[in-house]
């Protein structure tokens, strides 16, 4: 590979004043261990894996109500047990940082400008729900689902649900009855929490039959508790079992306490896509989530106590949890409900000077849009107060790297990072040590033993390779719910390699360190040996600006051969002529391979994302090789679901179907 273009290098003072400096100082004097650079810090802890997580826990003064008898025990993945014996609890931790000095959550929304509630607020919320949740009988491991938007009553729930050492589980409202109930019924809750409807892109979309639905079709649902969101007195008529979020509230409480449970409890329940059948139901724990939310957010995000922490997210997706764990640290959360398009695609970038916000999160494809839209966001809001952009959802090409430094914000740190639903974290990320480089994320994150496997299972650097884990993280799932003999879990990580997490994506590991992701490895495109991933494609697409968005897959032909056809879609009013159609086969020439140049270009109505944000390559690729749309997707767990036509119409065209 080329060497990367530096975009961006910490201050002394940046990296002075950084968690992870505060952090390796602690290491001097506590273990009388001082690391020169990170590398040797991420190297040790991967080497030392018990040694690593046993300071974590010391470092942020865990609280363990009682103690553990070991760090690691030395069964393999996915059987790890960690701190065994010990007993925490996941929301204490988050109230120890309660203060009259700032509020807990800032909230704005499409209808409602921005608002504070104030750690005194939540704690008497989350006490008031909970002593309801008491009353209701639920008791730990029992099930609370929620339907809800991004909105503090949420954050309430959550909280309130995990305190009491019950499992939370959650769907944002523009999830389909279908795919709820997917999700929902494989985990049946006690207790749903929903709202009447909500509002997107300047519309307002009522849930009141879709709550109807779902509940009628949940037997193990006892209580739903409504919050009228959408309209003050929303109509409950035929909701059996039915109570207002404002009674619960009103309701004399007792005061908020937290039941401890084991380390390996399970503190929440994950899906993933659930493109091509019933999603998994990814099982998290109390002390895995703890200890790496504390990691990651104050090592790898550098979030201070104070700061102001934002991720455009639903609760449909992990990065919801994720922007709930900054609270751990003693951060604000900013919440934003609705369309970051509406009422323009700056709306963002005004909440950032209105909160301020310190660490602005986003995706790939919002910088991407933002960049052809050839917004200036510091000419629209001050930004002063910006220290980070996280981007993750998808791999922010190097355009999107220069966009940030040329258009945002010269000085800010661009901490990209990746990971997933399946750990509820990033598994590489920013690095406050280090400077940026164009096109590159920063570092292996600490204590993820990761390599970039070649076809060899050999471990590879400065080549493309599969992204592997070769030591157990307390981060990984304790199990998938209703997954007994592990047969599911190990099957989506552990197959390939035997022993070893194979997480599904194509990177390259730099000499440096830093990490270059390519997309995923299940959608590689194999053309005449020369194997790719789609993001290059996509990098290469990006660059020519009438075109909005691609999905570009490869078809292996009955009778040898394959085609690869490039669907775009393309900018609002912009034709897709031979000129473009040149344009992007001159791009891919130059910066993929001539091999990789599409066999066609194809113009587009819309293309499939699920609910979360992710584009579905697989799904287009099994329906052009003639799997029936329901076969190949679940409709109900897509964005916009009426997409795949258009592929089902050109696959038969095209006599890719028979």
């Amino acid at each position: 590979m080329c060497a990367a273009r530096k975009l961006w290098t910490p201050s002394e003072d940046f990296i002075k004043n950084s968690n992870l400096t505060k952090y390796n100082n602690w290491l001097k004097e506590h273990y009388n261990l001082l690391f020169d650079n990170y590398n040797e810090l991420w190297q040790w802890s991967v080497d030392e894996v018990p040694l690593f997580w046993k300071s974590i826990s010391e470092f942020f003064n865990v609280q363990f109500h009682s103690p553990y008898k070991s760090v690691m025990s030395d069964d393999p993945m996915p059987f790890t047990k960690w701190f065994e014996g010990s007993t925490l609890n996941y929301a204490e931790h988050i109230f120890r940082n309660k203060t009259s000095e700032r509020p807990a959550i800032l909230f704005a929304s499409e209808r409602k400008e921005m608002t504070s509630v104030s750690w005194t607020e939540l704690e008497k919320q989350t006490a008031a729900l909970q002593t309801y949740l008491k009353q209701q009988n639920i008791k730990p491991e029992d099930r609370v689902a929620a339907y809800l938007p991004n909105i503090p009553q949420a954050t309430v729930s959550l909280l309130a649900t995990i305190s009491l050492g019950a499992v939370w589980s959650s769907c944002s409202p523009d999830f389909g009855s279908g795919s709820v109930l997917d999700r929902f019924r494989q985990i049946a809750p006690k207790i749903l929490i929903a709202v009447d409807g909500y509002t997107y892109n300047g519309a307002s979309y009522d849930r009141i039959e879709m709550v109807k639905e779902i509940s009628e079709h949940l037997p193990s649902v006892e209580k739903i508790i409504l919050i009228p969101y959408l309209n003050a007195r929303p109509d409950v008529q035929g909701i059996k079992n039915v109570i207002s979020w404002n009674e619960v509230m009103s309701t004399p409480s007792q005061e908020l306490s937290f039941t401890p449970v084991p380390f390996s409890h399970p503190i929440w329940i994950l899906y993933s896509s659930g493109t091509t059948g019933i999603p998994k139901a990814i099982t998290h724990s109390h002390g895995g989530m703890l200890l790496e939310h504390l990691k990651y957010l104050s090592f790898h995000n550098d979030v201070h106590r104070g700061e102001n922490f934002f991720w455009f997210s639903t609760t449909g997706w992990m990065m919801w949890n994720f922007v709930q764990a900054s609270l751990l640290v003693g951060a604000t959360i900013v919440l934003y409900d609705g369309s970051p398009g509406y009422p323009s695609i700056s709306a963002l970038w005004k909440i950032a000077r209105l909160a301020p916000i310190h660490h602005f999160g986003t995706s790939a494809p919002y910088l991407i849009a933002c960049k052809k839209r050839k917004l200036d966001p510091e000419s629209i809001a001050d930004l002063s107060s910006l220290r980070s952009i996280g981007s993750t959802g998808a791999p922010l090409p190097p355009e999107g790297f220069d966009y940030v430094y040329e258009n945002i914000k010269p000085d800010v740190w661009l901490c990209s990072m990746s990971g997933g639903t399946d750990i509820c974290t990033a598994l590489v990320g920013g690095n406050p040590w280090n400077p940026v480089y164009e096109g590159e994320i920063q570092c292996r994150t600490l204590g993820c033993s990761m390599y970039a496997f070649d076809d060899d299972g050999k471990p590879v650097t400065d080549q493309v390779g599969e992204m592997v884990i070769t030591m157990p993280m307390p981060c990984m799932p304790v199990y998938f719910w209703n997954d007994k003999d592990f047969k599911r879990y190990r099957s989506s990580y552990f197959e390939f390699y035997p022993g070893i997490w194979r997480h599904g994506d194509w990177i390259t590991i730099t000499p440096e360190g830093g990490l270059v992701i390519h997309g995923r490895s299940d959608t590689t495109l194999n053309r005449q040996g020369v194997r790719i991933g789609t993001a290059e494609i996509y990098r290469s697409v990006d660059k020519v600006a009438d075109i909005k968005d691609s999905l570009i897959v490869n078809i292996e032909l009955p009778h040898g051969g394959d085609f690869m056809p490039l669907f775009v879609l393309m900018q609002d009013g912009k034709p897709l002529t031979d000129e473009i159609k040149l344009a992007v086969r001159k791009q891919i020439r130059e910066d993929c391979s001539p091999r990789h140049v599409p066999d066609e270009i194809v113009e587009v109505p819309d293309l499939p994302y699920t609910i979360s944000g992710k584009k579905m390559e697989a799904p287009v690729k099994r329906i052009l090789m003639g799997k029936a749309i329901d076969k190949a997707a679940n409709p109900g767990a897509m964005r916009n679901p009426d997409s795949l036509n258009f592929f089902v119409s050109f696959g038969k065209e095209k006599k890719l179907i028979v």
